[in-house]
């Protein structure tokens, strides 16, 4: 059985997701931050903020489909 706190947060999770796939970095990271408080150590939510802020800091180019591309092993 899933709780409401878990609920809300793959709620937010889900609408984070959908903004960080249209590029909406800071929109998709409030909702991730909304999730975790929630669920706080969610793990998904956690690597979707590092990411939108490596993507802040350097944006993907044009043909992005969304995929996240490792740079370092």
């Amino acid at each position: 059985m899933i709780s409401e706190a878990q609920k809300k947060c793959l709620d937010l999770y889900n609408e984070g997701l959908a903004l960080y796939k249209q590029r909406k970095w800071q929109e998709a990271i409030a909702r991730f931050e909304e999730g975790l408080k929630a669920v706080p150590g969610d793990g998904p939510s956690k690597l979707y903020i590092e990411r939108c802020n490596q993507y802040i800091k350097n944006p993907p180019g044009a043909d992005w489909d969304g995929v996240f591309v490792m740079t370092t092993k």
